[in-house]
């Protein structure tokens, strides 16, 4: 499955249109490589490649080495059969807008058979309404409309993020913790009977209103689920406490439960 899913991310190509600082393209490689994405492609970029670029990149190296170069737009979207355009602002224009979750499932579906483009254009000005046109549908990142400004690399992130995420979903990957080695209910039990006998010891609570104070207690780490390693730390602490007050305490109350 993380073959599978790797293809089809190697399938989605980020398409920047006239890039004008280089430090955004290595920065952009940098966002893309941690999502896995590794198809970038340059259309006229201003600046070329340089220290800056590779300082940026932090280690995204071949994502830029293998950067395709390309005159014009309709080059780098040759074979293409999915182009959507990023936008940061919305267009009067009547062209089909998705949210980055929409987009990133619609291009996952398509580059399952084909080649597939995620366009951003300038940074100071975006993409042409005559670029836009070359997309079947543009992307809109729905930030703060008193200050949406936001960096080209930033922008690629967010939709590269989505990108991995809906990709992990479709094939079922999940962040799991390892299993927990967790307390035995009649672990639990001999906790809640050291607590008990541990409370008496130092003195803490109204004997007569004990049992309402362990009920509490007993829902407070039946929630947190304790695993053995954390009832032996708690215990050990138990202890230390007893024996802390052991000379005003009587033999019966300063001994140990199991």
């Amino acid at each position: 499955m993380i073959d599978e899913m790797t293809s089809a991310l190697t399938r989605i190509r980020i398409v920047l249109v006239e890039t004008t600082h280089p430090g955004n393209i290595g920065a952009v490689a940098r966002a893309m490589k941690t999502m896995g994405l590794s198809r970038l492609d340059l259309v006229a970029p201003k600046p070329p490649i340089d220290a800056e670029t590779l300082a940026r990149a932090s280690g995204a190296d071949d994502v830029l080495e293998h950067a395709g170069r390309h005159a014009t737009l309709p080059e780098a979207l040759v074979n293409c059969r999915l182009v959507i355009g990023a936008s940061a602002r919305l267009r009067t224009i009547d062209w089909p807008l998705l949210e980055p979750p929409e987009a990133a499932q619609r291009l996952l579906a398509e580059a399952a058979h084909g080649e597939v483009a995620l366009v951003f254009g300038r940074e100071s000005s975006g993409l042409s309404n005559v670029e836009l046109a070359r997309c079947q549908a543009l992307v809109h990142i729905p930030t703060n409309p008193e200050f949406s400004s936001l960096n080209l690399a930033a922008a690629v992130q967010v939709l590269a993020y989505e990108l991995r995420r809906a990709a992990r979903a479709a094939h079922g990957e999940q962040l799991l913790d390892p299993p927990r080695d967790v307390a035995t209910a009649d672990e639990m039990e001999s906790f809640h009977a050291h607590l008990a006998q541990a409370l008496r010891v130092i003195q803490f609570g109204d004997p007569a209103q004990s049992h309402k104070l362990m009920r509490r207690l007993r829902r407070l780490f039946h929630r947190a689920s304790p695993d053995r390693t954390e009832i032996n730390i708690l215990r050990g602490i138990l202890t230390a406490a007893q024996r802390h007050h052991l000379p005003s305490a009587s033999a019966s109350d300063t001994t140990v439960l199991p």
